[in-house]
């Protein structure tokens, strides 16, 4: 995925039995690059072109179905066409961490964070029995931090502009988004919220006006000149 993936456990349940549930997250996360990965020859994201419907995997007619669905959500601006060919990379690395929390729930590991490059997913509470923190770091600041939030049961996902430059495509003008430098968005499911958040990247400055209007999410925002936005409900402790 190109990123750098980390698992906090704070169940005290025997180690071959956190060791099991390790490796079927890691196993999952490795079958999604190697399906998903926009830089591989082989993966079916870059061989959908030669692929009929019948030979497409479960997982590929999902993101396909989703990214469809976020394409009218967002008013044309989750576009996993924005760069000219299907990257869906702005769905798959949050809906892949999400299943994967889900894999983690299911083995009886309830109380989790799992980290996907800024994509986390946290279930119950941390080691200290709080909730989980999370910071969202300071896009002009590498070793600083814009907010800390404090949740359980919830799903953050933050796009920005600060370690890869431009990347998210406004798909109706075809360049970088650049008006935003940091949105982070705090919803139920993290492929949604992954969505989200690169959709308003796109839209730049009106897209502090569309998050606010979202239900069941919170979000805050840091533009290119400094200011920041956040909801009322953001779940922030400092």
């Amino acid at each position: 995925m190109g990123t750098a993936i980390s698992l906090d456990i704070a169940d005290p349940l025997p180690p071959d039995e956190l060791a099991a549930a390790t490796d079927e997250v890691f196993a999952w996360l490795r079958l999604v690059d190697a399906r998903f990965s926009t830089y591989r020859d082989d993966s079916e994201v870059s061989l959908i072109g030669a692929l009929p419907e019948a030979r497409r995997s479960a997982d590929l007619r999902h993101v396909l179905d989703e990214c469809a669905r976020l394409w009218e959500t967002t008013g044309g601006y989750f576009d996993a066409y924005a760069t000219g060919r299907f990257d869906p990379s702005g769905y798959v690395k949050g809906w892949s961490v999400r299943v994967a929390s889900e894999q983690l729930a299911a083995r009886g590991v309830g109380n989790h964070c799992l980290n996907a490059g800024g994509d986390v997913c946290l279930r119950g509470r941390s080691s200290s029995g709080r909730p989980w923190r999370v910071g969202i770091r300071h896009p002009s600041q590498a070793s600083g931090l814009s907010w800390v939030l404090e949740l359980t049961d919830a799903a953050v996902a933050t796009s920005g502009s600060y370690e890869r430059g431009p990347h998210v495509v406004d798909p109706f003008t075809g360049r970088g988004a650049t008006a935003l430098r940091s949105v982070t968005v705090v919803g139920p499911d993290l492929g949604v919220a992954d969505a989200y958040a690169t959709a308003a990247m796109a839209m730049g400055r009106a897209g502090v006006a569309w998050l606010a209007e979202l239900p069941d999410h919170e979000f805050a925002v840091v533009a290119d000149d400094g200011r920041t936005y956040r909801s009322a409900g953001l779940p922030a402790v400092a």
